[in-house]
């Protein structure tokens, strides 16, 4: 059995102003072109269709032309929602999604065998998915518990929810069916990609899911929420395939891809990932004031999107300066004037006579406030480690 997964579409996306939404849709077009060509039985979604809740006639026709596209390559589909979708507006929609072929799982149920969804390949081989949309934190973690200040509460406590849900799930899998599940959740050990702070959660901070919480019968889990294509268990198999397009400036330089999944009942699931060739590269472009004119030369030929970040000694008045790198890079979406602190930017010279603790205590005295004596002498003690090391 071939399945293709996909995640975070988030058609609708606008960056600085710049619509994605044809890149989105360039590239669903493109997917939903190698579902065919890679001969796949099935595809899966794992949530983040939208960018918003409220998404825009564009979004959704983008989304829609995808599903249009699939059904008339005669490959169905199993759909959860994530966090940026509204599930509501999803399960709305539930029932025209599934005359072309289409299962949605938009919104949790205590009732397991609704979120086990089963698909008849061509071949006539079974594959059951348990699929768990997007869980709200607040869902799992009363207030009252928020009430109390243990973040280790938290976050223990969300595990536990989710774990009863994974738990049912794994029951619904069946002997001699290709058995996956999908879920729109953070795992233990993702890599971030530079934009999920930009879109609305960090990584350093967020409720996660242990690898031990995968049901043990699922063959290969697919992820949504991460925008780092990546594989973060090896058994069970579990992987991001990623966002479609860099959909921000720190997604840039990432190639953007689909997971195909080879599998057999019974068997360990093969994973190759497939690149995509759609979407504008976005590529951040540092550079000292001086130095505007000829570096920005240098990208005349680059197509994709720029962001400029202008390196400037504190206190800096620079009138015109989003003008004069417009129009040296018209593709810039973005023009940010970078102030250096004095010290920060203080030639060698002037630091004759500074130890490199001088210089850390005196870096976060400016960004941070007085350097607490615990992390003085860590600092101090990895310092002695690095001397000895090139010793």
């Amino acid at each position: 059995m071939r399945v293709l997964h996909t995640a975070d579409f988030h058609a609708g996306r606008s960056l600085r102003g710049f619509d994605r939404t044809p890149e989105v849709h360039e590239a669903l077009t493109e997917i939903a072109a190698l579902a065919r060509t890679e001969r796949a039985d099935a595809v899966l979604v794992a949530g983040d269709l939208f960018d918003t809740a409220n998404p825009s006639a564009d979004a959704e026709h983008a989304v829609f032309d995808f599903f249009l596209r699939l059904r008339d390559a005669g490959i169905p589909s199993v759909v959860i929602a994530g966090n940026h979708d509204s599930a509501a507006r999803l399960q709305s929609v539930t029932g025209l999604l599934g005359w072309v072929g289409v299962q949605v799982v938009a919104q949790p149920s205590t009732n397991a065998a609704e979120m086990v969804r089963t698909v008849q390949t061509r071949a006539g081989e079974t594959l059951v998915v348990g699929a768990l949309p997007h869980l709200s934190e607040r869902r799992l973690v009363k207030a009252a518990d928020l009430m109390g200040g243990d973040t280790g509460m938290w976050r223990q406590k969300y595990r536990e929810g989710m774990g009863f849900f994974l738990r049912r799930l794994g029951e619904g899998f069946r002997p001699g069916a290709v058995n996956m599940l999908m879920a729109h959740a953070t795992m233990d050990g993702a890599v971030p990609s530079g934009s999920e702070r930009t879109l609305q959660f960090d990584l350093t901070n967020a409720y996660t899911l242990s690898g031990l919480q995968l049901p043990p019968g699922a063959q290969y889990v697919a992820l949504g929420h991460v925008h780092k294509p990546q594989q973060v268990s090896d058994s069970p198999m579990a992987a991001y395939p990623g966002s479609v397009i860099q959909l921000d400036f720190g997604e840039g330089g990432e190639k953007k891809g689909v997971n195909l999944v080879e599998v057999e009942p019974g068997r360990p699931a093969r994973l190759h990932t497939i690149p995509l060739a759609s979407g504008r590269e976005l590529r951040t472009v540092r550079v000292d004031l001086e130095q505007v004119e000829a570096r920005l030369a240098r990208e005349q030929g680059f197509t994709g999107l720029l962001k400029v970040v202008v390196r400037a000694p504190a206190g800096t008045a620079l009138p015109g300066l989003k003008d004069r790198v417009l129009r040296l890079a018209p593709t810039a979406l973005a023009v940010e004037l970078d102030a250096q602190q004095e010290d920060l930017a203080t030639p060698d010279l002037k630091r004759e006579g500074l130890s490199l603790l001088d210089l850390y205590e005196r870096y976060h005295r400016e960004r941070r406030g007085e350097l607490p004596g615990d992390l003085r002498a860590a600092f101090q003690q990895a310092d002695e480690w690095a001397r000895q090391e090139e010793a």
